[in-house]
């Protein structure tokens, strides 16, 4: 149980009203009603039931309420008695897609500690589609991810970089600069799985199949650990980012995929309605 969730609750049972609630909160409705549902299952008892005017407290709500304002009260005050001795900052989640150059994350950080002294940035690493179900859940602020952003989120294009594919040593396309498409025909190439890439994966399927070559995929759920994924399915190549090829693969030489030219895109993205430093940290992200 997290201190947001009791304020969320304390929140909705105010306002008796979800939807009022998620506006003065300014989070989303969705956003708000999972927080909710998730507090109720680590509680094992519904909090509110529904009614013609929005939601009333169950007995388990109303006993709730008062420990709740009791543990916010204490979280504040003792934030009161130590904001003298230390600036208070707002923490911002951001998730961090597979691939993104490690480089410009710690520029990116390094500028917001700079222009933003209030922003206090904690990161966790997540796929694309894992940080949309974070974000829709309320549980991060701001996600990067490799895929245009869904219409029910706002997004920034942030920027894009040559995907390519590792090669294993010693094989004869070993030391390309660049790889076409049809030179991964009946070779065997580890690729990430529909569920963690969707739009890169269905694209990179489509080109093959318009080019008429038939490379022998693997496919796969991996981020840290792309050298056992490769080694497991004996793969030959393996698609990813340079950045990631680098640090993953040591040994295997990473060529630009080319024919089709396949560019690694990177999004910023939050909720439409969201804290006012969280727009602020997006902003200096799309800026840099």
């Amino acid at each position: 149980m997290e201190l947001r969730q009791l304020r969320y609750f304390v929140a909705v049972f105010t306002e008796g009203s979800i939807s009022r609630a998620a506006g003065s909160l300014l989070i989303s409705q969705p956003a708000l009603t999972r927080q909710i549902r998730v507090l109720e299952r680590e509680l094992g008892t519904p909090l509110f039931d529904r009614v013609p005017t929005g939601v009333q407290a169950t007995a388990a709500g109303r006993a709730l309420h008062e420990h709740a304002r009791q543990l916010l009260r204490l979280a504040d005050a003792t934030r009161e008695t130590t904001r003298s001795a230390a600036p208070v900052k707002e923490q911002v989640e951001i998730a961090l897609a597979p691939g993104i150059p490690q480089p410009w994350v710690l520029t990116a950080l390094a500028r917001v500690r700079r222009e933003l002294p209030d922003a206090a940035l904690s990161f966790l690493d997540a796929s694309s589609t894992e940080q949309l179900r974070l974000l829709g859940e309320g549980r991060i602020d701001l996600g990067l991810i490799h895929q245009s952003p869904p219409s029910a989120v706002y997004g920034e294009y942030l920027f894009e970089h040559p995907f390519g594919v590792a090669i294993r040593p010693g094989h004869p396309l070993s030391g390309r600069p660049q790889c076409r498409l049809r030179d991964l025909d009946d070779i065997r190439v580890l690729s990430h799985a529909r569920a963690q890439v969707p739009a890169g994966h269905d694209r990179m399927l489509a080109a093959s199949h318009d080019l008429g070559v038939s490379p022998q995929w693997r496919f796969a759920i991996f981020s840290e650990n792309a050298l056992a994924c490769a080694e497991a399915v004996e793969a030959d190549a393996v698609l990813l980012s340079r950045h990631s090829a680098e640090r993953l693969l040591p040994g295997w030489t990473w060529s630009e995929l080319v024919e089709p030219r396949v560019p690694l895109t990177t999004w910023a993205v939050r909720q439409p309605q969201t804290r006012q430093i969280v727009g602020a940290v997006l902003a200096l992200l799309a800026d840099g």
